[in-house]
């Protein structure tokens, strides 16, 4: 009677989480470098959320990385304002409607002069779509020469 007792008391949580599972709406996945997430099918997709230059050298001037912003959406979308956490990084966005299944890009280009050591900068993009903030970011070492 106890093994029988056993057995119930494992197979019901099992079968719960495979209803559970199955009761879950359809779920894209993206995965890039050492970023995992989940989005449903009408959410606006970045290509990547840390952009790391690794070391670059003063002397060099700028730098820059371009995020590209896919619409997973219906509808057009506006990449309303892009900031940052910092003068030294400048954002170019997209200005125009991205189209259904289109991208738009923003470009964060940060000037390492005057900043030797490591830095992590914040770019964070308003949208008309959904999520209506993303934040993304740079990070690297500056070597002075």
């Amino acid at each position: 009677m106890k093994k029988i007792f056993i057995k119930f008391m494992l197979i019901i949580p099992a079968l719960a989480g495979l209803f559970l599972l199955a009761s879950i709406p359809n779920f894209s996945s993206i995965a890039n470098d050492k970023n995992f997430w989940y989005l449903t099918e009408d959410e606006i997709i970045v290509d990547e959320t840390i952009h790391d230059f690794g070391t670059i050298k003063e002397s060099e001037g700028t730098v820059s990385a371009i995020f590209t912003i896919t619409n997973n959406t219906k509808k057009p979308v506006l990449l309303n304002h892009v900031s940052t956490s910092c003068g030294c990084t400048v954002p170019n966005w997209t200005k125009e409607p991205v189209e259904p299944g289109k991208t738009g890009k923003v470009t964060a280009i940060y000037d390492p002069k005057g900043r030797p050591g490591a830095f992590e900068k914040t770019i964070t993009i308003m949208t008309s779509g959904k999520p209506e903030r993303i934040g993304v970011r740079i990070k690297g070492i500056v070597e002075r020469e």
